[in-house]
């Protein structure tokens, strides 16, 4: 395990741009930060997109400099690959036990230099690419990933010792075990991400069966120039694809399969997507089918009026069902609610379904905050105190609390951590006037 202290003034879960930021801010104010993530590299969902709306910047270009950011800062000790199992009250202060899980790699010595996974002959689905490009059994986890650690995968791992034999510091331990570790802090903050709705919640859009139904995050890898095709094919056969539909509301909004609320991102990451084929695809079109455009933001509006300037179809419809033809096509049944309910078969060659965001971590017993009946964290005052839990010392930030696009999730983070340091500032008073210690690092 990383070279840790017993105490921190903040303990930050998720290593997501909300974590981050949360942990900048509070670091930045004096406060000596612990940074723990589950992935083996911190940055989140936010470093596989392609780009950000409404402005296209690229994405990697906004979150990598505030990975690197975080993992240089001298207040934040960051610690990957690693499960908070409790959160335990000390009123004030908490108690956290961790595990940290064996990268099979003594992170300390590994220089990043990819001779291990060159050398390993196993390939296996890619996580970061959403399972369409390919890793080894030995890797690191992407390019812009940090820490640039490697990890072995023993699920797939045949330990023929290749990896061992090219290593130019000789780090492959395949002996290395699971390591807990018990700290105490003064405050949490909750930022623990999000995940998008199953393929296969709705069975009737068949995402779970067909090859050419994506989701919306395996889309933002086919776009991205580092991602596993370099350019938008169609996964069965490669093909570039003259019709593309994407289906909205295709994980939210919908009881059936419990999630009743509207997500929020999805018809504007839809629009960027579909923007962003026209860009690299002049001949191809590309379909929106929605039951209505939620374009809430600054300058979301004008986003999509410029979607439908260049030439996306934007139809108000609902999509009954997806079946496939022989050549993997996909038919799409639509009700067209502007052409007074007729229902028609539309045939594409790549169908997107808009998946809904739901909440990353479920951690039952292992934190004491209470949940929404969304699923999200709850927040006793959301209109005036949207940081606060349940709980007195943890505090929430970016979707841990609810969907939200990147820019909410960066304000929230930094509300997040000024409500920590006051927090901290409140009960350090009290030590102090106790113990006759306490002072910001």
């Amino acid at each position: 395990m990383a070279e840790m202290k017993d105490r921190y003034d903040g303990l930050v879960i998720g290593g997501g741009i909300a974590g981050m930021q949360a942990a900048l801010d509070l670091a930045g104010q004096g406060f000596q930060v612990l940074l723990v993530e589950r992935q083996p590299s911190i940055g989140g969902v936010m470093v596989g997109l392609n780009k950000v709306f409404p402005t296209l910047d690229c994405s990697s270009c906004i979150c990598t400099p505030r990975m690197a950011e975080v993992a240089h800062h001298q207040r934040i000790t960051l610690l990957t690959y690693t499960e908070v199992q409790k959160v335990e009250p000390l009123n004030p202060g908490f108690r956290i036990g961790l595990l940290k899980k064996p990268r099979y790699v003594v992170e300390t010595d590994c220089i990043g230099c990819s001779l291990c996974e060159l050398a390993c002959d196993v390939y296996v689905p890619h996580e970061f690419d959403q399972g369409l490009g390919a890793r080894r059994a030995i890797y690191i986890p992407h390019a812009n990933a940090i820490p640039q650690v490697a990890v072995l995968d023993p699920e797939f791992c045949v330990f023929d010792g290749n990896c061992a034999k090219v290593c130019p510091r000789d780090c492959i331990d395949f002996t290395q075990q699971a390591e807990g570790r018990t700290v105490d802090v003064g405050a949490v903050i909750v930022a623990s991400g999000l995940q998008i709705t199953p393929m296969g919640a709705k069975k009737e859009y068949g995402g779970d069966k067909y090859v050419n139904v994506m989701n919306p995050l395996a889309m933002e890898r086919v776009q991205s120039s580092n991602g596993p095709y370099g350019h938008v094919l169609r996964p069965s056969d490669g093909k570039v694809p003259k019709s593309v539909a994407y289906v909205q509301c295709a994980g939210s909004r919908d009881a059936s399969i419990g999630v009743p609320y509207c997500s929020r991102v999805c018809c504007m990451y839809a629009l960027k997507q579909a923007i962003m084929i026209k860009h690299q695809l002049h001949d191809t079109e590309v379909t929106i089918y929605h039951m209505d455009i939620r374009a809430f933001g600054k300058g979301y509006e004008q986003f999509y009026r410029r979607a439908m300037a260049e030439g996306i179809r934007v139809v108000k419809a609902k999509v009954a069902k997806i079946t496939e033809t022989k050549n993997r096509d996909l038919i799409v049944r639509v009700e067209l609610i502007d052409e007074g309910g007729r229902v028609a078969d539309v045939q594409h060659e790549l169908v997107v379904l808009s998946q809904g965001l739901i909440p990353a971590w479920h951690p039952a017993d292992v934190i004491p905050i209470g949940e929404a009946r969304d699923g999200f964290f709850e927040v006793p005052e959301l209109a005036t105190l949207p940081a606060r839990s349940t709980c007195d010392g943890i505090f929430l930030a970016g979707v841990a609390t609810g969907p939200k696009d990147i820019p909410d999730a960066i304000v929230e983070a930094g509300a997040a951590a000024m409500e920590a340091a006051m927090y901290l500032d409140r009960t350090r008073v009290g030590q102090t006037a106790a113990t006759g210690s306490g002072h910001r690092a």
